[in-house]
């Protein structure tokens, strides 16, 4: 497999009152043909702002990507025109918004919504793309496809509108799909459905993905690489596997103590990540995590480290005490 999206040394800022967010700050990272990596963080860290950079759709004039390079299929996405971007949003990356019933236009219906982006991409006429989103739909597992091509999204569930979703994402075909918080409004049941339908079709049709998200139940189960962020930065990636079972990190030591346990006793408390994210217009000279970290050293204060291989050069950590955090140690945490 060949890396079909290299991101690197990209630096997204926004200019507010308070001062200049630094929203992602230089992050590197990819992901090979056919492979789904995870981007996981607390709410603020950058994922988003990730992904809405890739597809050059983060709002100006406040926001504005001014560093690095986002190469697909050997292009830079960012100095393409704003045509050439159009035409490779949707027909060569498609994305899945976090929150489906605002990224649907509430006005048309869903089989509108489904066939323009086939009529503009693929040139297909209405007939064809109705004929297409017939499919699509039936592909998501939404019943009675050409009846439900009529109705609007507030006549769909939350599980139907997320499927919908998808099926846009998917519908020409892309080489890469980002999901956004995939499941983050739905319930636990509906949450799962939707994620084993996502990596079936990932397999099926050899799309690769980026699954941003905070649910590290997911990562387990559905990644095959991990990318933990901080403070708009990548402060360790590995595969799934080593990540869960080796983390020299202390955040990722933190997010994983926090997870409940089958096999903890019921009263067992949970073991939380103390304080706030940093504020990202006034992030401290050393690392950002000092505040809340427990192994953090008077050079961790004035020092920030960088990324840096530690079990083979797939296992990276950003930490000056990665030896004693694999001292501290995690508990193990069930893959699937």
């Amino acid at each position: 497999m060949g890396t079909l999206l290299s991101v690197e040394g990209l630096v997204t800022q926004f200019i507010t009152s308070s001062g200049v967010v630094r929203a992602v700050d230089g992050v590197t990272w990819d992901v090979e043909e056919g492979e789904t990596v995870a981007l996981v963080g607390e709410s603020g860290c950058g994922k988003s702002v990730s992904a809405l950079s890739i597809m050059r759709l983060v709002a100006e004039p406040a926001g504005r990507i001014v560093a690095g390079r986002i190469l697909f299929k050997g292009r830079d996405l960012l100095q393409l025109s704003e045509e050439g971007m159009r035409r490779v949003r949707g027909r060569e990356i498609g994305m899945v918004f976090q929150e489906p019933m605002t990224s649907l236009n509430p006005v048309l219906t869903i089989g509108r919504q489904l066939t323009e982006g086939l009529e503009i991409h693929l040139g297909m006429s209405p007939t064809d793309a109705r004929a297409r989103a017939v499919e699509l739909l039936g592909l998501v597992g939404i019943p009675d496809a050409a009846r439900r091509l009529r109705q609007y999204p507030h006549q769909f569930s939350g599980g139907m509108r997320q499927r919908m979703v998808i099926a846009m994402a998917l519908a020409c075909e892309p080489s890469l799909v980002l999901a956004d918080e995939p499941t983050t409004a739905l319930d636990v049941t509906i949450q799962a459905q939707i994620l084993e339908l996502m990596k079936s079709l990932s397999r099926r049709l050899g799309v690769a993905m980026l699954i941003i998200t905070h649910n590290l139940g997911v990562v387990a189960r559905y990644a095959d690489r991990v990318n933990v962020m901080y403070a708009g930065r990548i402060i360790e990636r590995a595969s799934a596997r080593e990540l869960y079972a080796h983390p020299r990190h202390p955040y990722t030591l933190g997010l994983l103590r926090s997870v409940p346990r089958l096999d903890e006793p019921i009263r067992a408390r949970l073991d939380p990540i103390e304080g706030q994210p940093p504020d990202l217009t006034r992030l401290p000279r050393g690392c950002a995590f000092v505040p809340r970290c427990a192994f953090r050293t008077d050079r961790c204060i004035v020092e920030r480290p960088d990324l840096r291989p530690l079990n083979g050069a797939e296992h990276v950590a950003a930490c000056w005490e990665v030896e004693r955090v694999a001292v501290g140690g995690c508990p193990k945490v069930a893959m699937a």
